[in-house]
Parts: C-alpha cells; structure tokens; sequence
C-alpha cells in the first residue's frame, strides 16, 4: 500500500481537535443563512481567502466571527458530526474534542445546548460508524480565571457528561499559574486536566501546566526543546504531546514542515502524536498531517506506528477498549 493507504489504515486517536475549528466556509454559509447571521464576507470563496492568517490571534479573531453562526443544538451536532465523518474516513477510531463553552454562554448559547448537540453527534458517529469519542471541556486562557469558575459552575449539573478540562486561546501572557485555582478546583471534582502550552508560548509554560496545573498531557509542546532538563524530564515520565504540525507551520512557530522539531521530538524518546488542531483554518485533517509530516520529515513506517501507538496510549479510555486498536496496529506491516 502507498504512504496514503497506510496512513488512513493506522487505526489512530485524535487528542488535539478543536471542534469549533473544524467550521467549513461552507457549512459557515449554511448555518447563516439556517440562522439569519450576517457575516463580514459576501461568498466561500471570499471566506476561504481570509483564512489566510499570520499569527495565533489574527487567527482567533477569524474564529470567534465564524463561531457566530452557532446557535441551536443542531448546529453543534451539524459540525460535530461532519468533522466526525471525516475523522473515520482517516482512520480515526477514537476522537477526545475539545470545546469552548465561553465562546457560546457569552453569546447567550446556553451551556446545554452546546453540549446536548456534540453529545448527539458523538452517538451518531457510534452508531454509525463504532468511533469512541469524548468531550473536554476548555477555558479560554485571554478570559480572567474568575470567568473560568463562572463556566465551571455552568457546567457542574452536566460533569457525569464530561471528560476532562482543557486551557486553550492566545498563549503569550498568559501563562497556566494564571489558573491554578481553576484547574486544583477541577481536579478536585475528578476531571482529568490537560494545557495547551509551548506553542508560542515558552518552556516555562509547559514547566507551569504540568507543575502547578497537574496537566496529564501537554497539547503543543513543540518548544520543549528548548530546554534540555525539560526534554529529559518529558522523555522520562513520558508525558504526551499531543502536536499538531499544520498549526505550528500556518501560526509560524515554524517557518516549513522540513523545519519541524516532530521528529527531533520523536528521536529523543518523547511521546508524541500527531493531531490537526483547527483543520478547517490550518489546511488540513490528521490524515493529511500525517501524510505531509512524513515526506517532509521522511518519517518511516514504523516511526508513524509509533506515533499512531502513541494517540492510542495517550487517550482517556481503558486498558480493554484500547487493546483492540492495538493489536490491529501491531497487525500492520512496517
């Protein structure tokens, strides 16, 4: 099989997908119109041209206008099932989405309303097609952590429906001690915590969201190899990255896929995975990762098992659900 067949028959997690951020200019179009929401563009093919970003915020500024489109619990279920369609299509057996309940409550999107709607998609996609999926709750880090408890306490009838708690949004000034009530107050309710960290922002992030955060993933992490101890450290307690190729390179954390630090990551005995982030806004879905990171960082078969095995081990689902997916992994040729 080509690198293409391969790739799509790595029975993979996805542990790094925004679900706001698998919005199509398309599907954007559609629930305007279904939702009466004018939006700053006149066409797809106007909307597609302004997702031609250079930076994280100039890009966060794009998705909270195309957010806006979301209102009804069918809206949420419309994008959650779409991205879930095509996450199968990649091979993608089990997905952790991540999703930003202050980008809707501040609109007047009830909380429920949000979560009833992913909720149904992710049955959907059971039914359907056998994908195993969860939903993490994220705070927006630009927000007060004060705005971070109100959104906790929106969400505390419905954390039976919950399986974790995230940190995402513009990194630079905001580092994780900004939130380590919040995030000790979640733990305390059994959430299991994760961060974005080492994007944009430094190493000493990362240091934060795993110290004083507790985070059992970092997602991002590209720029730990900055600090050697951390390095070590990352490669000892084997603490999952979950990055997210096409993201760094459209954000200009690097400047070309051949310039990624993945595989520097990969050789020094870090367990990494590879995730599509905002794939809507980035240019691509984790096959497509997989596939271009792998030409350009000529990355062997078994170094992409790898990687799958990595999602796989670092996803919140049990040693017997996972066995499964791990031996069909095992079953593939090098």
């Amino acid at each position: 099989m080509n690198l293409e067949e391969f790739v799509i028959a790595l029975p993979k997690a996805e542990l790094h997908l925004h679900i706001e951020g698998t919005l199509e200019p398309e599907m954007m179009f559609e629930l305007a119109r279904r939702n009466s929401v004018p939006l700053p563009w006149d066409s797809v093919e106007e909307t597609r041209a302004a997702y031609d970003f250079n930076n994280l915020q100039s890009f966060l500024d794009l998705y909270y206008a195309g957010a806006a489109v979301l209102l009804h619990e069918q809206d949420f279920h419309d994008l959650a099932l779409a991205y879930l369609e095509r996450a199968h299509a990649d091979g993608v057996v089990h997905a952790e989405l991540f999703f930003d309940p202050q980008t809707h409550t501040v609109r007047g999107v009830p909380f429920a309303t949000v979560l009833g709607g992913l909720e149904r998609a992710c049955a959907e996609a059971q039914q359907r097609w056998g994908m195993s999926t969860r939903l993490i709750m994220s705070f927006l880090r630009h927000l007060s952590e004060q705005e971070g408890f109100a959104t906790l306490d929106e969400a505390r009838p419905h954390l039976h429906r919950l399986h974790g708690v995230g940190l995402d949004s513009s990194e630079l000034g905001h580092p994780p001690a900004k939130f380590e009530r919040l995030f000790a107050e979640c733990r305390t309710l059994g959430l299991p915590v994760v961060a974005h960290a080492g994007e944009e922002g430094p190493p000493e992030y990362i240091i934060e969201a795993l110290d004083l955060l507790q985070s059992r993933r970092i997602d991002h992490g590209v720029r730990a190899s900055e600090d050697p101890a951390l390095m070590a450290r990352l490669a000892r307690e084997q603490i999952p990255l979950t990055v997210c190729p096409f993201s760094n390179v459209r954000l200009r954390v690097f400047d070309t896929l051949a310039e990624h630090n993945l595989k520097t990551l990969l050789d020094a005995g870090l367990n990494v995975s590879i995730n599509s982030d905002d794939p809507a806004y980035f240019g691509g879905y984790v096959a497509q990762n997989y596939i271009d990171t792998a030409a350009a960082l000529s990355l062997s078969r078994a170094e992409l098992k790898r990687i799958a095995r990595n999602s796989l081990q670092a996803s919140f689902v049990s040693d017997a659900q996972r066995r499964p997916w791990l031996e069909r992994l095992d079953s593939l040729p090098d």
